[in-house]
């Protein structure tokens, strides 16, 4: 099997594994609903919620620089930014092609030479570090809860956010021993990612009139982006809304809302992503810079 089938061939199973969750989540719930609630959003909070998944991706980007220069790969902010806006477009409207991920490295790689290994590994660490603090701020949400299922698991919770970031810790130490000076700085990064990424998440929940059940809500959606990273699906189509309604479902959630939360945030990400169309056909010169 050559490269090119393989590819396709994934791709093709991606498409029918969405196509497949998004049948299954409308057998479960009325279309009609979810739109009439859709229908309700309020302009202002949408538009606050896109300021700050915006926001998100930009401390995302610096992030994921940090980890650049520190294998030798002096890319610019403003360079690694454009970057970083083709990959999104790359992840979500180009699945049957190279990955945004994959891109960034060929690129990177290509200009400055830090070593391939090192460019994986880069790139693996910054998706790593997003992923720890997702599960940090879910435990955090979930200790805050009254909901009796995650109050059952109070204890549990407790002990697992110092163990998360010790086992990350003692990961990265032994098998990225050149990227452990900015454990710390990425770890701070991560944290304004995904807290403004809450911050987008309530201000949709703002702008459905969602008023109770916020923490809870908000303990869905952190766990549903953890889900959507896994590449099972297109940009995680239907790994997020499935992950919504089975989390609605234990939590007491109204599951049409759930949904409406999932598709509004799909949409904004699409819409911040479609902006990297600008560089696909204009690809950016890479720029340098010594500043770390």
């Amino acid at each position: 099997m050559t490269e090119k089938l393989r590819k396709r061939l994934i791709t093709a199973l991606k498409i029918v594994v969405s196509a497949a969750l998004i049948y299954f989540i409308f057998t479960k719930i009325e279309l009609k609903d979810v739109l009439q609630t859709l229908r309700k959003s309020d302009p202002l909070f949408l538009f606050l919620a896109l300021l700050f998944f915006v926001i998100s991706k930009v401390l995302s980007a610096f992030r994921l620089n940090l980890y650049f220069h520190q294998i030798g790969a002096q890319l610019s902010h403003t360079s690694n930014l454009k970057l970083y806006l083709l990959g999104m477009f790359y992840n979500l409207f180009l699945p049957g092609g190279i990955g945004g991920d994959a891109y960034k490295g060929y690129v990177v790689q290509k200009t400055y030479q830090p070593g391939t290994k090192k460019v994986v590994s880069s790139l693996l660490l910054d998706r790593l570090s997003g992923m720890l603090l997702l599960f940090v701020y879910a435990c955090a949400l979930a200790l805050l809860s009254e909901n009796a299922f995650l109050q059952s698991f109070f204890w549990l919770l407790m002990a697992a956010i110092p163990a998360s970031v010790v086992v990350f810790w003692f990961v990265n130490k032994s098998f990225f021993p050149t990227t452990l000076p900015v454990f710390w700085k990425s770890f701070g990064y991560s944290a304004l990612v995904q807290l403004a990424q809450l911050v987008c998440a309530l201000f949709i929940l703002r702008s459905l009139s969602v008023t109770l059940d916020a923490i809870e809500y908000l303990f869905v959606f952190l766990i549903s982006s953890i889900v959507s990273v896994i590449p099972l699906t297109i940009g995680g189509i239907g790994s997020r809304e499935v992950t919504f309604l089975y989390g609605a479902k234990w939590l007491g959630l109204d599951a049409n809302t759930s949904i409406g939360i999932s598709f509004t945030f799909f949409l904004i990400t699409a819409l911040v992503s479609l902006m990297g169309i600008t560089y696909h056909f204009k690809k950016p010169d890479l720029e340098s810079n010594q500043s770390k």
